[in-house]
């Protein structure tokens, strides 16, 4: 990591935010490399997982205002544990601290008082001063940044710790959009923010990060996904009864679904996000897809496969990341929103032909409820209606039995109105489930790079390379003239811009000896380079010679042919020993 860290620094792909005025723990900026490679991996993303799919795309706000969270249930349980060091006053995550100086992993799906508990049972100090953290009370800790939305007694909003709850909002609206025909899919691609207790590892945890989610909603009584054009793809599976110790499964997303080892709907984006990671360069000797255990699991999944990677160096320990997060969140959000908005979550789903019902309602007698339970009556009311709809049976004695406030009431059921009769339905109202796939562009970024990073010794010595794939590199292609003189600098630069109008990102550069213009390019993985040499100009036809970034072979390619001859590079119908 420090190796890649300062490569990120002097090349320009990222660096600690604000650092004329010391720098802002958890923030980065990307530079012209970093950000072009980050948009590179975006785009790779949208177009495989929404345009080949068919979704749509929508860009949210950031900030939302307070009852969107108290609908998703991010206030109340979107915590980390902190710690906070007696010595010091520094802030620590207890989780982290417990796998630092433990075997144990997975610590936060252990509860506070356990936590709290292996602090004190392994002596284990403050990492800012050294000071012992036992005895210190851990507590949960909300991530969200709060803010105020307008001046003066201004309405309480959150900046958003995800991107999804963006989608889930307008919903109402997007189904709208969708025709009401289920499955279909919203995507996004934004920042989210999340006041991390502990940031570290470089891009890895960040306090503002870019998320790339899909939201499918899919008809939970609907058929499943059509799996073919992935069925074949190869899965290296940690499923949860393997853990901690245990073996991977090998298998592919079609054996995955026969056996029941995984969702079908999450198992067909395993499988188009696995071909995807390959596009990217992601190294499969590095990656899995590992299911979350019970305690780990977010309030809103009933099941969830994280994809992580390794960006440890070579022959060191693993060090293993979560880039990405393929949840089945049932029906819990559009619930949610659905009770806490007043609006309709549902789809309406249209009968093959009309059905007779049986449909039990109430009718409370609230010149009853009212002088009997005063200000209670109202939610009394509401109580037995709800009561009615899900289970009639309550209703066949004298009388029924509701809680409201955490006080049971009891009705006569004559003053409840209920009564059950018959009703032609031509469909039903049915709340959709949703497939989550949440891609951190940030840590995949961090991944593609760590991946792509080697170090190794060629003819002129010994050199640092990023080995990026052509489809993601943030310089497509590098022209140089040998020097800049004798017309060959004014041919690299027509040669240059040609480039640029077919579409290529190109860097013209005539600083420096040709080897040291080199060395700069495979810095930043560049996959090819130009080079306009005395043949260039003196010799008919006109030739250039054309560098492949990892093997360093080099070609005499006519110039004419040099757009086309890039294209078949790129796409992989061409491969260098071709040329």
């Amino acid at each position: 990591m420090k190796a890649l860290t300062e490569l990120a620094k002097r090349r320009g792909f990222f660096f600690q935010s604000s650092g004329a005025y010391g720098g802002v723990s958890g923030f980065y900026t990307y530079g012209p490399q970093g950000a072009t490679l980050k948009e590179h991996v975006e785009d790779t993303w949208r177009e495989r997982f929404s345009v080949a799919e068919g979704h749509m795309e929508v860009d949210a706000p950031t900030v939302m205002p307070e009852p969107v969270f108290e609908a998703s249930g991010h206030l109340e349980g979107f915590d980390d544990m902190l710690v906070e060091c007696a010595g010091c006053g520094a802030s620590h995550r207890a989780d982290h601290l417990i796998e630092d100086n433990t075997d144990i992993e997975e610590a936060e799906s252990l509860p506070t008082d356990e936590v709290a508990a292996l602090i004190d049972a392994h002596d284990i100090e403050c990492p800012s001063c050294g000071a012992p953290l036992a005895d210190q009370p851990v507590e949960e800790f909300n991530l969200m940044f709060e803010t105020n939305i307008g001046p003066g007694t201004s309405q309480t909003g959150y900046l958003r710790p995800e991107t999804a709850q963006g989608i889930f909002v307008e919903f109402p609206r997007l189904k709208e959009y969708a025709r009401g025909q289920l499955p279909f899919g919203v995507t996004q691609i934004g920042k989210s923010y999340r006041n991390e207790i502990s940031p570290r590892n470089a891009l890895v945890r960040t306090r503002e990060f870019t998320q790339a989610e899909l939201e499918l909603f899919v008809d939970p009584e609907g058929d499943g996904p059509d799996i073919a054009s992935v069925a074949d793809v190869e899965l290296t599976l940690y499923p949860a009864s393997e853990q901690p110790d245990g073996d991977y499964v090998e298998t592919t997303v079609q054996d995955a679904v026969d056996d029941g080892v995984v969702e079908p709907w999450v198992a067909y984006y395993l499988g188009v996000a696995a071909e995807w990671y390959e596009t990217i360069g992601v190294d499969f000797e590095r990656f899995r897809f590992r299911q979350h255990q019970s305690g780990e699991l977010a309030h809103y999944a009933s099941d969830c496969w994280d994809a992580e990677a390794d960006v440890s160096a070579p022959g060191e320990d693993a060090e293993w990341i979560e880039i990405a997060g393929y949840a089945y969140r049932g029906d819990y959000d559009l619930t949610k929103h659905d009770e806490h908005s007043g609006e309709s979550f549902t789809v309406f789903k249209q009968y093959d032909e009309p059905k007779t019902v049986e449909r039990a309602s109430v009718d409370p007698d609230m010149s009853y409820l009212g002088p009997e339970y005063g200000g209670k009556a109202g939610a009394i009311a509401d109580e037995l209606e709800s009561l009615a709809k899900r289970d009639r049976a309550a209703f066949e004695g004298e009388a029924v039995t509701v809680e409201v406030d955490g006080e049971e009431v009891t009705v006569p059921v004559e003053k409840t109105g209920f009564e059950v009769s018959e009703e032609t339905e031509a469909g039903r109202h049915v709340t959709p489930h949703v497939v989550e796939p949440s891609i951190g562009i940030d840590r995949t970024v961090y991944t593609v790079l760590a991946h792509a990073y080697d170090e190794d010794e060629i003819d002129e010595g010994e050199r640092t390379v990023l080995r990026l794939d052509p489809s993601v590199a943030p310089t497509g292609v590098a022209v140089f003239p040998l020097m800049d003189k004798d017309g060959m600098g004014e041919l690299a630069r027509d040669l240059a811009q040609d480039l640029r109008s077919a579409g290529y990102d190109v860097t013209y550069d005539d600083s420096g000896n040709i080897g040291r213009r080199y060395r700069r390019q495979d810095e930043v993985g560049t996959p090819f380079c130009v080079t306009v040499d005395y043949e260039s100009v003196e010799e008919e036809p006109e030739t250039v010679t054309l560098r492949e970034r990892d093997s360093t072979e080099q070609v005499r390619v006519p110039t004419e042919n040099l757009t086309s001859v890039l294209a078949d590079l790129r796409a992989g119908e061409t491969t260098f020993d071709d040329l």
